[in-house]
This record gives C-alpha cells, sequence and structure tokens, in this order.
C-alpha cells in the first residue's frame, strides 16, 4: 500500500476529520459506483450516497492493515451494508443485470477453479477487484454465509459469532473471505464444500478421502482459528 495512503488512514483512525473528509472524496468515484446499484428505490441518489459514504467511514475505523488488501476493496462491503440496512424496510433488494451477468460469470469460474482469486478473476473477467466483490456479496457471499448445514443447523457465521447482528454479518463478510484465502488447500476445500456446497461432513470425508472425524476435527480447528482472527479485526 502507497506510504502516504497508509498514513492518512492512521491518521483518519485517530481522529483527524480532515484527513476522513479527503478520504472520502478521494473514494468518492467507489461510493458513487456502489450507490447507483440501488437507485429507483424510492429514495434520492444524493440520500444513497451519503449513506454509502457512511458506510466507507466505518470501512476506515475498522480497516486493519494486516488484512493485506486494498482500503477500496475493503470498503465495498462496509458500504454495501450500510446501504442495504437503510433500505432493508423498503422491500428486498434489486441486484442489476450487470451485477447478475458478472456473478454467473464468477460462479463458472470458481467451478473450473475452486481457487480461484479475487485478484484472477477480476483480470479474467476484465473487470475490477471492488466489482468483483460486490458481485459477490449481492448474490453470493451473504446467502452461503448464512445457510444452515444438515449436521447441527448452524450457519458458518453462526459458528464464529452467534451474538452478531446481521449489520455486523455483512460488513464482516469480505474479512471472512480473506480469511478462508488464508488457509491450507486441503482446509478450505472442507469449508468450500461445507458452508458453500452445504455438504454433509459424511459426503465431504468420501469426497476428500478422510474419516468424518477428521474432517469433523479440521473443521472445527479452522473455525476456531478464523473466529479469533475476526475477533482481532
Amino acid at each position: 500500500m502507497d506510504e502516504n495512503l497508509k498514513k492518512k488512514i492512521i491518521e483518519a483512525q485517530q481522529g483527524n476529520k480532515d484527513v476522513l473528509n479527503e478520504l472520502v472524496i478521494e473514494n468518492k468515484g467507489l461510493i458513487i459506483n456502489i450507490a447507483k446499484r440501488f437507485e429507483n428505490r424510492g429514495y434520492e441518489f444524493d440520500d444513497i450516497y451519503q449513506i454509502g459514504a457512511i458506510g466507507f467511514i466505518k470501512a476506515i475505523k475498522k480497516f486493519d492493515f494486516t488484512y493485506n488488501v486494498m482500503l477500496s476493496t475493503f470498503a465495498v462491503t462496509y458500504i454495501i451494508g450500510e446501504i442495504k440496512r437503510f433500505l432493508r424496510d423498503n422491500g428486498p433488494i434489486k441486484i442489476s443485470r450487470n451485477l447478475k451477468e458478472l456473478s454467473s460469470k464468477i460462479a463458472l469460474e470458481k467451478r473450473n477453479n475452486l481457487n480461484i482469486t479475487i485478484e484472477e478473476l477480476a483480470e479474467k473477467l476484465n473487470t475490477t477487484k471492488e466489482e468483483i466483490v460486490l458481485a459477490l456479496d449481492s448474490e453470493n457471499g451473504i446467502k452461503s454465509l448464512d445457510e444452515k448445514q444438515e449436521d447441527d443447523d448452524l450457519s458458518l457465521m453462526d459458528k464464529l459469532s452467534s451474538n452478531e447482528n446481521s449489520e455486523e454479518k455483512i460488513v464482516n463478510n469480505l474479512a471472512l473471505k480473506q480469511c478462508i484465502d488464508n488457509l491450507e488447500a486441503r482446509e478450505k476445500k472442507i469449508i468450500y464444500l461445507r458452508y458453500y456446497k452445504c455438504q454433509t461432513q459424511k459426503k465431504v470425508a468420501d469426497i476428500i478421502g478422510i474419516s468424518q472425524v477428521q474432517v469433523s476435527r479440521i473443521e472445527k480447528r479452522v473455525l476456531e482459528n478464523i473466529g479469533k482472527e475476526l475477533k482481532e479485526a
């Protein structure tokens, strides 16, 4: 990350409002781009933009340099989450056709390459990392993280933080994705099969070629480690 940007983030986190406003202005294009996805919902665009800006400010305050991710990429989930919270009493969120098409392309790429990264997706689909995150969040991210599992009727996010409210679940999605990206190949495959493909531990054991007990132990260890990482964030 650029040292000047890093310095600004630190100053903003320490309470420098002028620097905070400067960061918002510098990222105005990102906020507008996301806010446009939520037009025609009965609110003025300027109102949606202001809500998105609040989400961006929250992202700055929560940003952790150990995530090894761009501020803009990290902020996408916060901006979306804040706007969705604002609109949640106005019916289901409408997803644009372009975003749905991008989500379908991402799903196809993931079928061909389970471990493909956000950066690789952006390059392959000729778009930005922020657009990839936006598409993942709008279509698959929240749904899959809240999907109940056959073994114990708990979702991945339920296991990681049972006391967390829905807004916190949304804004933590990207941090969770980053944690999963850092897992070893077998660990990542177990989590993917269990919580993104909704397979039972027995089915996962059969696919990977290990015992159900081993799957259970690995899953428990991974969830505990991810839970600790998210709490530290």
